[in-house]
């Protein structure tokens, strides 16, 4: 660990803080007049780069992970999660002005800001935090926004999906729907993979539906292994069937063999 360390632990409460921030030169303030108004004020500065953060709760049906990597290369022990957290932290990167990167991670991630200004954000409020990632570009907020727990992100993420958006955006809005969106969201991937006119965009709804927990995921990705008019879309059913150690997956590939 470098020698010269800020520990929030020292700034800010407990239950408003990522647990392992380490080498940054950190600032508090609350976002209670406004996000947006407190955000924007903060990116206008000039120089950097600095980092915008803040946390959210967050959906629990999608597992965040942590970068641990030793510096020689070897991957050393984080924290598991035997259950997704329940809040995720949002940062943002500025540099003269402009966000150029964003992140989210899990609170239980150590974060490494490498001496650089972070600007800690309290009393942040989850739409207002929607809101706000809105206004940026979608291949650099999507995450962001599927990790909301608010409802208000199946809308926005409803809208990146839809049929005037680039193909990129709706493809990752496709998956993100099925993965991390709930009951609203499984059902949404499903109707895509039944009725979206682009194959790509059907193919990333399978992948979101394999990664749902909703119930009935498997039985839905059999369905459409077995009755999909598109060859593309059946093989990316079986190939996410395989992955599942569910004996129905096993007595389904077993007959596709047969």
């Amino acid at each position: 660990m470098k020698p010269a360390v800020w520990l929030l632990t020292a700034v800010l409460p407990a239950a408003a803080q990522p647990k392992l921030l380490i080498n940054a030169a950190v600032d508090t303030r609350s976002a209670a007049g406004g996000l947006e108004s407190t955000f924007r004020t903060l990116a206008a500065q000039p120089g950097g780069p600095a980092w915008i953060a803040y946390e959210v709760p967050s959906v629990r049906r999608y597992n965040l992970g942590c970068e641990y990597v030793s510096p020689g290369g070897r991957t050393a022990p984080g924290v598991v999660h035997l259950e997704p957290p329940d809040h995720a932290v949002v940062l943002f990167r500025v540099v003269n002005g402009a966000v150029n990167r964003i992140r989210v991670l899990s609170p239980d991630c150590e974060i490494d800001a490498g001496g650089a200004p972070l600007h800690w954000l309290t009393e942040v409020r989850p739409a207002e935090s929607l809101a706000l990632l809105g206004t940026f570009d979608f291949d650099q907020s999507m995450t962001a926004i599927a990790m909301h727990q608010d409802p208000s992100a199946d809308a926005a993420l409803e809208r990146m999906v839809a049929s005037g958006q680039p193909e990129s955006v709706r493809r990752r809005a496709a998956f993100w729907l099925g993965a991390a969106r709930g009951r609203r969201g499984f059902e949404i991937a499903r109707n895509l993979v039944d009725r979206d006119p682009s194959q790509s965009v059907r193919q990333r709804a399978v992948e979101g539906i394999a990664a749902s927990q909703e119930p009935e995921a498997l039985d839905v990705l059999i369905a459409i292994a077995r009755k999909d008019g598109d060859l593309r879309v059946r093989r990316q059913a079986v190939n996410a069937i395989s992955r599942s150690r569910d004996p129905r997956a096993q007595a389904f590939l077993e007959e596709v063999l047969r």
